[in-house]
């Protein structure tokens, strides 16, 4: 049987791709394709860690504005993906996959604190860890939650699921001529300020010596096929 190419791995959903065509709330048909995809990984030995965007039900620095202080939206928006990482854990429950949540902001009655070594525990039991709240501080995205996870349970890859295919020279949707890349480097991704992720997680994931492996979610079957080692949408890395 062939090998999957990564042993650990660092899930990252955006809360828009759980939302489905709607974008905003649960669309537990698209949520259900991920999690059989999510079940398919661990029953092949892959150990996978998710984290979970909020922006299916708010953004703190979109939705929140001028309208209210930054750092209570951006607590706002850790709350929204708790919300998604408890959806996330019931459909894999219901699939009969051991999941465990753990918050960045302690909420003891319905997840664990993020502690690295019981994440890492989990993990080798081959338990499915969600982790949510992002990481715990206004100010910073979903996607440096990830890579911050990815590097404190010394995950293989990052797989950035979007709702693109890869990363474009410019938006695609505006520019015609717009080119995709196989590979680039975080350098090029700072310097070229393409939209892969925001400048602090391209830089802690560069520091760290993480590859990126972005792709569209809109398969889910593309987790599995990057898992095993197929070349699909850009890998981003030194």
């Amino acid at each position: 049987m062939e090998q999957p190419k990564y042993k650990r791995v660092l899930l990252k959903i955006s809360g828009e791709a759980l939302a489905g065509e709607a974008s905003r709330g649960l669309d537990f048909d698209m949520i259900g394709r991920v999690c059989d995809v999510i079940k398919e990984c661990c029953a092949i030995g892959v150990q996978v860690g998710v984290v979970v965007g909020g922006g299916n039900f708010w953004r703190g620095l979109k939705d929140g504005g001028d309208k209210m202080v930054r750092v209570r939206a951006d607590h706002m928006g850790m709350l929204a993906t708790a919300i998604n990482a408890l959806a996330v854990a019931d459909v894999l429950e219901q699939k009969g996959v051991e999941v465990r949540v753990q918050t960045a902001i302690e909420m003891r009655a319905v997840a664990e604190p993020y502690i690295r070594s019981k994440a890492i525990r989990h993990l080798e039991k081959g338990r499915v860890v969600i982790f949510g709240c992002g990481t715990g501080n206004p100010f910073f995205s979903t996607d440096t939650a990830a890579v911050l996870r990815a590097a404190e349970i010394d995950a293989d890859v990052i797989l950035l699921a979007k709702n693109v295919d890869g990363v474009y020279s410019a938006d695609p949707k505006k520019d015609p001529d717009a080119v995709k890349y196989d590979t680039i480097t975080y350098g090029d991704v700072l310097a070229q300020r393409l939209q892969v992720m925001d400048s602090t997680a391209t830089s802690l994931s560069m520091d760290n010596k993480i590859p990126v492996l972005l792709f569209a979610l809109k398969d889910p079957q593309n987790i599995l096929r990057v898992v095993m080692g197929e070349r699909i949408g850009t890998i981003v890395e030194n």
